[in-house]
């Protein structure tokens, strides 16, 4: 009779979860872990020129989660004794071949040992699946490039900071509410990615809306569980020559930026053509708010952005709630967002964050 029970359940199961159902919940001997081999390009294929003041180096570290970080490694060149260093890393979606590589090189020839990372999950660094997102785990990757740093002869551990461009500022502060070693945070147009992937632009999005969007996410996860939740969603960017004029001027910013000679990168999430996040990435921001403890933040904080950037109100709210008394909000006249994620146009104010940084990590 229990043997008819059984077998009654197993059938039960077998025709309601079909027969892959059936098969997971067989007792398992073994795990079988992914790896993952990335090969470091060794090639300068970054989207600014080489600087000849610099001693530039392919190096990689660990963050607390096991994940494999790769990084650029920028030293002033004739370093002599000990120097105060700065992590960057950012747009979200980028790659350090692209802005956060031009803010780590620049910063170095005016003479800190910087390091620009690629975050977890995305470009030559590890994590499984790949263009994945997460705030926390993100935020610990700054703290590891400050390990990292830390662990340098020639860096002085008692002078680090950081800098996170985009939505890798909201990272950045919120590394800085927690890491009390970081003595310095600058960002520059920055994005807080939670407010915005839970909130909309300009915290437009109803009630309706976000359970719309909660529920599309999550629907989402039956079939994308099954491809180990690797499905990526569409290229982020419309091709430049699809630029109209319905399109919103920052959509049409980005696709110059990320789709052109300009900005593109064939390892950023926001320039790929066969895909760019994960499905369920929004899920990892929707209710885990970045800057919840920003009043807490008692480091030195530089906060940089555009005139016209549509991602300015982020700053000023951003400077608002931070709490350190050492703060300042600069606004650079006339500059869009992705003026900011190259110079072109000049608008980098490269001189400020360099006396900021010389000034808090002495």
């Amino acid at each position: 009779m229990k043997l008819k029970v059984i077998t009654s359940a197993l059938l039960f199961s077998t025709t309601l979860f079909g027969a892959t159902a059936m098969a997971d919940i067989r007792s398992q001997t073994v795990i079988e872990i992914p790896t993952q081999t990335i090969q470091l390009e060794q090639n300068w294929d970054k989207l600014f020129p080489k600087s000849d003041k610099v001693e530039h180096h392919k190096v990689t570290f660990k963050n607390r989660y096991g994940i494999t970080l790769a990084a650029d490694l920028y030293i002033p060149k004739d370093v002599i004794g000990k120097l105060p260093a700065v992590a960057v890393s950012g747009p979200f979606g980028a790659v350090k071949e692209q802005s956060s590589g031009l803010y780590a090189q620049t910063l170095a020839e005016r003479g800190f040992i910087t390091v620009a990372f690629d975050p977890s999950f995305t470009g030559e660094s590890s994590g499984l699946p790949r263009n994945q997102a997460s705030g926390d785990i993100n935020t610990e990757d700054f703290s590891a490039a400050i390990d990292y740093l830390g662990s340098l002869d020639n860096v002085d551990q008692n002078r680090i900071g950081i800098l996170g461009v985009c939505g890798w500022g909201g990272m950045a502060l919120n590394a800085a509410a927690i890491d009390t070693r970081i003595k310095a945070v600058a960002t520059s147009v920055m994005y807080d990615m939670s407010r915005v992937i839970s909130k909309g632009y300009n915290d437009s999005m109803t009630k309706e809306q976000r359970l719309a969007m909660k529920q599309a996410l999550n629907d989402s996860r039956w079939d994308d569980a099954k491809n180990g939740y690797a499905t990526k969603n569409p290229r982020n960017n419309i091709p430049a020559d699809q630029i109209t004029d319905e399109t919103p001027k920052f959509m049409a910013d980005y696709s110059r930026f990320y789709t052109t000679e300009r900005g593109f990168h064939i390892r950023a999430a926001n320039s790929n053509p066969d895909g760019s996040w994960v499905l369920t990435m929004p899920l990892s921001f929707a209710n885990m708010p970045l800057l919840s403890y920003a009043n807490e933040i008692s480091a030195a904080t530089l906060i940089v952005a555009g005139e016209k950037a549509h991602s300015r109100y982020f700053s000023e709210d951003a400077f608002k709630a931070v709490g350190s008394q050492n703060k300042e909000l600069v606004i650079v006249p006339d500059a869009s967002h992705t003026d900011l994620y190259d110079n072109r146009t000049n608008k980098i104010p490269f001189d400020k964050f360099e006396q900021f940084f010389k000034d808090n990590l002495k």
